[in-house]
C-alpha cells in the first residue's frame, strides 16, 4: 500500500443496497461518527495496526471502534486494488468475533471478487 490516502468503497448487494453504509447510519450520530473517523484514519494512515486495526486472516482485516457505554463496534474489509472495500460491520457482544460475521464478510468478499471478474472492473 502507499503512503498516499487509499479509496473507501462500500461492499454492495445486487439490490443495490450497501449494508455497512445502512448499518452506519442505523446508529446514532455519536456513534456513526467515531467509526467513521476510525475508517478515515485506517484510510490515511494505512498501515496501521493495534489498538485500530487487525489481520482477521483470509485476507480479512478489522477497524476496532471504541463506544460510549463501553460498547465496541467493529468493521471488516479488505483491500482491492488499493481501495478499502467495507464489508460487514457490527457491534461486538462477545471477547471473541463471531465466526458468523467472519463468514459474512469472506462470503460478501467472494462476492465482490466474482463481480469484479464478470464484469471487467
Amino acid at each position: 500500500m502507499s503512503a498516499e490516502s487509499l479509496s473507501i468503497r462500500f461492499f454492495r448487494l445486487a439490490s443495490g443496497r450497501e449494508p455497512v453504509r445502512e448499518w452506519l447510519k442505523s446508529l446514532g450520530r455519536p456513534d456513526s461518527l467515531t467509526i467513521g473517523e476510525d475508517i478515515r484514519l485506517a484510510q490515511i494512515s494505512w498501515p496501521i495496526g493495534l489498538p485500530h486495526c487487525r489481520p482477521m486472516g483470509g485476507s480479512l482485516y478489522e477497524i476496532r471502534s471504541s463506544l460510549a457505554n463501553g460498547r465496541i463496534a467493529r468493521v471488516i474489509f479488505f483491500f482491492c486494488d488499493g481501495e478499502i472495500i467495507l464489508l460487514h460491520g457490527f457491534i461486538k457482544k462477545t471477547h471473541r468475533t463471531p465466526p458468523s460475521d467472519l463468514k459474512l464478510a469472506g462470503d460478501r468478499r467472494a462476492v465482490y471478487l466474482k463481480c469484479r471478474a464478470k464484469y471487467g472492473e
